[in-house]
């Protein structure tokens, strides 16, 4: 009998998308207009304007997906790991959105693929956030022991599907046979969990933060978003209005230029109330809702250099970027090339290599713009001192892997 064929990381992480997006459209409808839309959007951009698919083929951008998810510390971080290892999709970047301009209290990193040719095959991405429960800003000494303590407790994955997965991830395969149980298996470990919440915990919690609550309140965690990718986000942002669904007021990110399309523009529809349950004191249980899951999606264009990055930081700085941004950037990719402003394979200002990485600024304007309160300024010291020890090098420690540098991993696909 002809053995059955090993399934390539790839494979599985193409399966592990579909699969998520299938999911969480069963659970916010208004996902699965955002994905039809989307798709209209991709195809009229394409049929109109000969160079939309410079920046990926319609094919690519309509598989293209990224989630979102949230845990409590570096031993959930590191049992994420370990499964999105068996995806192909590994740690990249490090992103601590306590310093953006709309304050969350979570560090993060990114997995994905990081091989050029595994992103054009499939370019599924995590956007991780762990808890900085470490933040004597957001939590007191009292507070971080309690929050630790019951994540503690908890067990987000099951043993035997991430001992699977390490053993897929050291194979380098997955028996045909078993793929379709394990994609399975860990799509479900993301769905929305509708156990029960302590109310005196979850609304303690929500006083510090409302992620803070949405990571540390419940005993799972969840897909909080999943994005799909479009070419035109103006167009989406307009026709997703048009549709009735309520969109946040902003395109966070870069904005809108006649020039060379640089970074990530995202945006979302509002986060939706979604009908849960809550235990209280007494041990009673009685209907409730919480706000925690929005729709976002986002438009890629090219990768920035350092220098470049240098120069994006300081017109947004400005009062109104788009006046000032000929003032940074030239019109063109041969003058973006000339500069050294941004990343084109082997120097061809015709062949861009797309961001595929994440705006710390932008992601926490898009969870700040989704909370139900401002609440997620923290008590900041009088010193403005942070003994948190967060950084790159202890986040990659706690987990027991490296951190891959966007920069470096740009610098290899441009030559």
């Amino acid at each position: 009998m002809k053995r059955a064929e090993a399934l390539r990381p790839w494979r599985l992480r193409a399966r592990f998308a579909a699969g998520l997006s299938a999911m969480y459209a069963a659970e916010v409808p208004a996902y699965a207009t955002l994905v039809e839309v989307s798709e209209r959007v991709n195809a009229n951009r394409v049929a109109r304007h000969p160079d939309a698919e410079r920046y990926g083929s319609l094919r690519r951008v309509t598989a293209e997906r990224h989630g979102a998810i949230r845990v409590g510390g570096p031993a959930e971080l590191a049992a994420v790991a370990d499964l999105f290892a068996a995806f192909g999709m590994f740690p990249v970047g490090y992103y601590d959105l306590r310093r953006a301009a709309s304050p969350v209290p979570v560090v993060a990193t990114a997995f994905r693929p990081v091989n050029p040719k595994e992103l054009a095959r499939n370019p599924f991405r995590v956007f991780t956030s762990m808890l900085a429960t470490r933040d004597r800003g957001y939590f007191p000494a009292d507070l971080c022991a309690r929050v630790q303590t019951f994540l503690k407790r908890r067990q987000l994955f099951d043993p035997a599907l991430l001992a699977r997965a390490r053993r897929i991830a050291a194979e380098g395969t997955c028996d045909a046979a078993e793929a379709d149980p394990f994609v399975a298996a860990a799509v479900s470990a993301f769905a929305l969990s509708r156990e029960p919440i302590d109310r005196p915990w979850y609304d303690e919690l929500s006083r510090v933060s409302a992620v803070a609550a949405d990571i540390a309140g419940v005993r799972s965690t969840h897909i909080n978003h999943l994005t799909p990718r479009v070419l035109d986000i103006d167009e989406l942002h307009r026709r997703m209005s048009g549709c009735g669904i309520t969109m946040i007021d902003a395109i966070q990110g870069p904005p809108r230029t006649d020039g060379p399309a640089v970074l990530l523009r995202q945006t979302s529809f509002r986060a939706l109330a979604e009908p849960c349950l809550f235990r209280d004191r007494d041990g009673a249980v009685s209907p409730g809702s919480r706000t925690v899951r929005f729709g976002e999606v986002e438009a890629r264009g090219v990768a920035l250099t350092r220098r470049g990055r240098d120069r994006y930081d300081a017109a947004m700085a400005a009062p109104d970027p788009a006046a000032v941004w000929g003032r940074h950037f030239p019109p063109t990719d041969a003058g973006m090339a000339a500069e050294g402003l941004a990343y084109y394979r082997a120097g061809d200002p015709g062949k861009p290599v797309v961001y595929e990485d994440f705006l710390p600024a932008s992601a926490a304007g898009i969870f700040r713009s989704n909370l139900d309160s401002g609440l997620d300024s923290p008590a900041t010291p009088a010193d403005g001192s942070d003994e948190s020890g967060y950084d790159a090098q202890w986040l990659a420690g706690a987990i027991g892997r490296d951190i891959h540098d966007p920069y470096a991993l740009y610098e290899e696909a441009s030559k």
